[in-house]
């Protein structure tokens, strides 16, 4: 009986866990959003999308959803949630970072990170413990990522290419040994089975895979314009 109460007790608790989890996620998401005063539809569709990377269904929708427009409105306490969001996270960094990376997601999904949004992620960051850095660097990534050439084989834009360089943490300067260092080292920091054994909940998963993909892209771009870099 003793033991029954217990798995209870854990499976009760992940699912309280969980449940504030996607609170906190979508009520700042929808703060960040309304950030520079319209949501778009590029940042909608991107919410429904990270909807489906925390196989999110039924219920557990709805209450996404709902979170999203408590944090659109004027009244809502950033502050408060992030910290709320802080306390449930148990201030694990790789948690934190991958937080952070969903945010910067939603907002930069209508191809620019607006200054009230950039200014609201610093915000957001520091209060968790995080750096600009850290925020200037998800940006840069998720920019190498999905800012493709015009055509295929085309070498990558200038801008680009800085921003592949930005979100390994390297500069263009930089050896072919401390690139590839350095891109090895977020990879292994970044691997999903390394973040769950660490704590990350099973629904972030999705977006630590994401991460991985993304860092795989701003290296081959590394790659296609330094060839000597492997």
């Amino acid at each position: 009986a003793a033991g029954w109460a217990a798995r209870y007790f854990i499976v009760g608790s992940l699912r309280v866990a969980q449940s504030q989890l996607v609170e906190s996620t979508f009520s700042i998401m929808g703060a960040l959003c309304k950030a520079d005063n319209v949501v778009t539809r590029e940042e909608i569709n991107a919410v429904e999308k990270i909807f489906g990377m925390f196989r999110l269904q039924g219920a557990a929708r709805e209450q996404a959803k709902a979170a999203f427009n408590r944090g659109k409105q004027a009244d809502f306490n950033l502050d408060a949630e992030v910290d709320r969001f802080a306390l449930i996270s148990h201030g694990r960094g790789p948690l934190l970072q991958l937080f952070l990376q969903v945010q910067c997601m939603a907002v930069a999904a209508d191809g620019r990170v607006d200054p009230a949004e950039h200014a609201m992620l610093v915000r957001i960051a520091r209060r968790l413990g995080l750096t600009e850095a850290d925020v200037s660097q998800l940006e840069a990534l998720l920019r190498a990522a999905t800012g493709g050439p015009s055509t295929a084989g085309a070498p990558p834009t200038k801008d680009r290419l800085a921003d592949a360089y930005a979100a390994l943490g390297v500069t263009a300067d930089a050896s072919p040994a401390e690139i590839k260092r350095a891109y090895r080292k977020l990879i292994s920091q970044n691997h999903p089975d390394k973040l769950a054994s660490r704590g990350l909940p099973e629904s972030m998963r999705p977006v630590a895979e994401e991460r991985s993909r993304e860092l795989n892209a701003a290296y081959d771009l590394i790659k296609s314009a330094r060839p000597e870099v492997r």
